[in-house]
């Protein structure tokens, strides 16, 4: 098998649901990052071999195909699209690696675009009744094992004890870490070059933030947002040839309690974990998605996470979640801040799924 290596990602600025970005098609967030992953790798269009591209909230229609024709890659690369929800992103990275290392391929493309502020309205029809809006499709087949989002991970909150002020403390943490870091792994598009939703938060006004239910509130909740990233896995021989080569030597993902979807990626991360034979403490960078803040806090504290390689740049409670990128964001992350040893990237997803990946200097 041939080992997989990371060789080039980069990733939009984020911005929030109907704000910057709200006038881009999917296609339009994607290409110009597309363009810049390439660029950093010094690799020409007609190299690529696929394009594997999550998203969760379009309508369909291959969004992969777009994307490809609109960066220029040859006519040939297909592309696939993939959906996993908040994972995909992470997932498309993990299938492009597999793709790699099995020699189907030689030169992938992958990540994930999202865009709520032109997500489609959804109507569920039935037999002889009027077609009814919906806003997000059923993640389990049982009603009652299938709760909202925020309901979910104040439930979890409530359960493991972690309370509403240490959730605040995580967000005004999440934000201050990225008002304070640089982000190198961000591509300028539409004249944005900064993530749109990063501000000075204070533990006051994380305290003030309407509540949405339980302790959980709207400061410790990542906003709806839209925003692409892209990584460029290649095998080892072109890797050589790169300015900056990482191994991705771990990927996993994995279903948990569906009821429990903050906790998914616990299982993930023990695997890959166990896979490289790595302990938490050898971790030089950790990107874990903070979709809420008790969710990064819950898994941090059962896989036993060192807080201060925790999203050392801040989290998605400082930049939104552009659910089908979000994943991809994670690992450009990654990609950027490790300097001399490994580096984990998790991310929980509805109905109970967890991803996680391990890079490697």
């Amino acid at each position: 098998m041939t080992e997989p290596r990371l060789i080039a990602a980069r990733r939009s600025p984020v911005m929030p649901r109907g704000g910057a970005f709200a006038g881009l098609a999917l296609h339009e967030l994607a290409a110009p990052v597309i363009a810049a992953v390439l660029k950093d790798a010094g690799i020409a269009l007609d190299q690529v071999d696929e394009l594997i591209l999550s998203n969760a909230l379009g309508a369909g229609g291959n969004p992969a195909r777009l994307a490809a024709l609109a960066a220029g890659l040859p006519e040939r690369v297909a592309g696939l699209s993939i959906d996993r929800q908040c994972a995909g992103g992470l997932d498309a990275i993990g299938i492009a690696a597999a793709l790699v290392a099995s020699g189907q391929a030689r030169v992938v493309l992958a990540g994930g675009v999202e865009s709520y502020s032109r997500r489609p309205l959804r109507l569920a029809q039935a037999p002889g009744q009027t077609p009814q809006p919906y806003d997000r499709p059923p993640f389990t087949p049982w009603p009652d094992r299938d709760p909202d989002m925020t309901d979910a991970a104040a439930a979890l909150a409530d359960r493991l004890g972690i309370s509403a002020a240490r959730q605040q403390a995580w967000a005004v943490r999440s934000h201050a870490l990225a008002r304070a870091s640089a982000q190198p792994e961000i591509v300028p598009v539409a004249g944005q070059d900064r993530d749109g939703f990063t501000r000075t938060l204070t533990p006051a006004l994380a305290a003030r933030a309407p509540r949405l239910a339980g302790s959980v509130n709207a400061a410790t909740t990542a906003v709806e947002a839209d925003g692409a990233a892209f990584a460029l896995v290649v095998a080892p021989d072109i890797a050589a040839k790169a300015r900056r080569s990482l191994r991705i030597r771990a990927c996993a993902t994995l279903g948990a309690a569906p009821e429990e979807p903050g906790l998914a990626p616990v299982a993930a991360i023990r695997r890959v974990l166990d896979r490289t034979g790595l302990a938490p403490d050898a971790l030089e960078q950790i990107e874990l998605m903070e979709a809420y803040a008790v969710q990064a806090l819950a898994c941090m504290d059962a896989c036993a996470l060192p807080e201060k390689r925790v999203n050392p740049g801040g989290g998605a409670l400082a930049r939104g979640h552009p659910i089908g990128a979000s994943g991809a964001i994670l690992v450009a992350r990654l990609f950027h801040g490790l300097q001399h040893g490994p580096g984990l990237a998790a991310i929980a997803a509805a109905g109970g799924i967890g991803s996680a990946l391990v890079l490697q200097v």
